[in-house]
């Protein structure tokens, strides 16, 4: 059985800084594509961040570009975004998501599996 367990959200104030982390379990953590994505309240879930399955490319939104790195341990089964420079815009619930394909999707459809998500909140 396939399980991720994102932890490190909470309620930051606006220019703060977070890092959150999603700990795999029941796959072959090194062949997955590893994904961030948000959802606020009222809107779609978009993608945040996504790490390849050797770390050693990534792809960020938009949004995020130059505030947010991603990074993963394929020794612990675990991958990482490191956010910074926060703002209230950024307030969402944030999932990590794992990708069995090596390509990088930038859409939730792409993912096979899903953590139950961790709150961050921003506050002006």
């Amino acid at each position: 059985q396939v399980t991720l367990v994102e932890s490190g959200g909470g309620l930051v104030q606006a220019g703060g800084s977070l890092r959150l982390s999603c700990a795999a379990s029941g796959l072959t953590f090194s062949r997955y594509t590893m994904g961030w994505f948000r959802q606020a309240p009222g809107k779609e879930r978009e993608i945040v961040a996504a790490i390849s399955w050797s770390g050693g490319a990534a792809y960020y939104a938009d949004s995020v570009k130059g505030r947010f790195i991603g990074s993963r341990d394929n020794a612990k089964n675990t991958v990482y975004l490191q956010m910074n420079s926060l703002k209230p815009e950024d307030t969402a619930v944030y999932y990590c998501a794992a990708d069995s394909d090596m390509v990088i999707s930038t859409t939730p459809r792409g993912y096979n599996y899903w953590g139950q998500g961790t709150q961050v909140t921003v506050s002006s």
